[in-house]
C-alpha cells in the first residue's frame, strides 16, 4: 500500500473535521447550517467506515470492543473456509485433470526436450549422466556374474555332439586328407636336409648293429657294415624315404588311399566311441570347474569401462553419436501417431495419478503457509494488498456522508 493511500482517508477525515469546525460561527444562516450539516454527516460517516474497516483486523484504538479484531479472532475459520474453497470450488481434482486432458501434453515434451537438445548445460548433463552410470558398474560383480553364466552356459555343451559335428565337416571337407598331405610335404622337406640324412644314417647303422643273425648271415652283415658308412646309409634311406613320400603324395596310391580309409574308419570310430566321450566329457567338466577366469574378465571389463568413459567425454560422442541418437528417437515418436498417442496417455495418467494422490497437499499448503505468519504479518500483508481500497471504503464513507448531510439539511431547511 503507498503512502499516499495509506494517508488518503485521515486527510479526508481532516477535512471533514476542519470544516465542521470551521461552519460552527456560521450555522445560524441557513447556507451555514446545510454546510454544516454536510461536514458533520460526512465526519460522522467517515468515522463510522473508520470503525468498521479497522475492526476487521484490529481493537479500535486498542479498546477490546465486542465483535472488533474479526480477522485474528476468527483466523482459523477463514484459513479453513480458504482451505476449502481451494480444494472443493477452485482446484478441485475434476477441474485440475479435465484441464491436464485438454493440453497436448505429449507435443509439449518432445518441444521441451527437441529444444533442450541444443542446451549445453543439457548436453553436458547428459554426458556426466552417461558417465556416472558408466562408472557405477562394478566390474568385479559383473565379472563374477559373467563367469556364471559362461561356465553354466558350456555345461550344457554336449562335447560329443561337438566331435561328431567336427568329424562329419572333417570328412566332408576331406580336412583328413589336406592334413595326411601337409605332412607328407613337411617330411619330404625334413628328410631333404643334410641333418636328417645323417640322422637317418646313424639310426641305420645302430638298427644293423642290433641285429642278431647266425652264421653266413651274420658274416655277411659284417661285411655290408664294413662296406659302409653312417654317410652311405643316410644317402641309401634318405632316397628310399623321398621315394616313398612321393609314392603316398601319388592320389591314385593304393596305399595312400588305405592310409586315408583306414584314418577315416578311425574317426568314425572315435566319434562312436562311448568311452572317448565320456573322457572327453570328463576332461570338459574338470576344465569349466578349475577355470578361474573371474579375474581376467574382470580386467577385461575394466579396462573397456575407462575406454568407453574416455569416449563419452569427447565431443565427437555428443555431436556425432548421442545427440544425433536422441534426435532421431524424437523425430521417430513425431512421426508415429501411435506413439505420440501412447505417450499422451501415459503422461495424462501420471499427471491425473499425482493429483490424485497429492490433492490434499494443495490445502495442507496454503495451511503451512498461512500458519507460519503472525496475526501482525497476515493483516500488513492484506493490507498491503488491498489497502488502497480500504482506504476509499473510508474515503467514500466520508464524501458519501458529507453529499447525504447536505441534501438532509437543505430539506430540513426547506420544511
Amino acid at each position: 500500500m503507498s503512502l499516499q493511500s495509506k494517508y488518503l482517508a485521515g486527510i479526508s477525515l481532516g477535512i471533514m473535521g476542519v470544516g465542521f469546525a470551521a461552519t460552527i460561527p456560521f450555522q445560524g444562516t441557513i447556507a451555514g447550517g446545510i454546510i454544516q450539516g454536510g461536514f458533520e454527516a460526512g465526519l460522522v460517516g467517515g468515522l463510522a467506515d473508520w470503525f468498521a474497516v479497522t475492526a476487521l483486523f484490529r481493537h479500535p484504538m486498542g479498546i477490546p470492543i465486542p465483535h472488533t479484531a474479526l480477522l485474528p479472532k476468527n483466523r482459523k475459520r477463514i484459513t479453513k473456509g480458504i482451505v476449502s474453497t481451494l480444494e472443493n470450488d477452485w482446484l478441485t481434482k475434476e477441474s485440475i485433470t479435465n484441464k491436464v486432458k485438454e493440453m497436448e501434453l505429449a507435443q509439449i515434451v518432445l518441444q521441451v526436450a527437441e529444444r533442450e537438445l541444443q542446451s549445453d548445460n543439457v548436453r553436458k548433463g547428459i554426458v556426466t549422466i552417461a558417465e556416472k552410470a558408466i562408472l557405477q558398474i562394478n566390474t568385479e560383480k559383473l565379472a563374477t556374474v559373467i563367469e556364471k553364466e559362461l561356465k553354466t552356459y558350456l555345461h550344457t555343451i554336449h562335447t560329443g555332439n561337438i566331435l561328431q559335428v567336427l568329424i562329419d565337416q572333417l570328412v566332408a571337407e576331406e580336412y583328413d586328407e589336406k592334413t595326411f598331405d601337409y605332412m607328407l610335404v613337411k617330411a619330404k622337406e625334413w628328410t631333404l636336409q643334410d641333418e636328417a640324412r645323417y640322422q637317418l644314417g646313424s639310426l641305420g647303422m645302430k638298427a644293423m648293429e642290433n641285429i642278431k643273425v647266425e652264421g653266413f648271415l651274420q658274416f655277411t652283415l659284417k661285411s655290408f657294415m664294413n662296406m659302409v658308412d653312417e654317410e652311405k646309409i643316410g644317402n641309401i634311406l634318405q632316397k628310399f624315404v623321398i621315394s616313398n613320400i612321393g609314392s603316398l603324395q601319388n592320389p591314385d596310391n593304393s596305399t595312400r588311399q588305405l592310409i586315408l580309409m583306414k584314418i577315416r574308419q578311425e574317426l568314425i570310430q572315435v566319434k562312436e566311441n562311448e568311452a572317448v566321450l565320456q573322457e572327453l566329457e570328463n576332461w570338459k567338466e574338470s576344465l569349466i570347474t578349475n577355470w578361474k577366469v573371474n579375474e581376467k574378465i574382470a580386467e577385461i571389463l575394466s579396462q573397456a569401462q575407462e575406454r568407453v568413459v574416455a569416449f563419452v567425454k569427447k565431443e565427437e560422442f555428443t555431436n556425432k553419436y548421442l545427440l544425433s541418437f536422441l534426435r532421431a528417437q524424437i523425430n521417430k515418436v513425431k512421426e508415429d501417431p501411435a506413439t505420440i498417442q501412447r505417450l499422451e496417455e501415459w503422461l495424462q495418467k501420471q499427471i491425473v495419478t499425482f493429483v490424485e494422490n497429492n490433492h490434499s497437499k494443495i490445502g495442507k499448503l496454503v495451511q503451512e503457509n498461512l500458519d507460519k505468519l503472525d496475526d501482525q504479518t497476515l493483516i500488513e500483508m492484506i493490507e498491503n494488498n488491498v489497502g488502497k481500497d480500504l482506504q476509499w471504503i473510508r474515503v467514500n464513507g466520508a464524501v458519501c456522508g458529507f453529499m447525504i448531510g447536505l441534501v438532509l439539511e437543505g430539506i430540513k431547511a426547506i420544511i
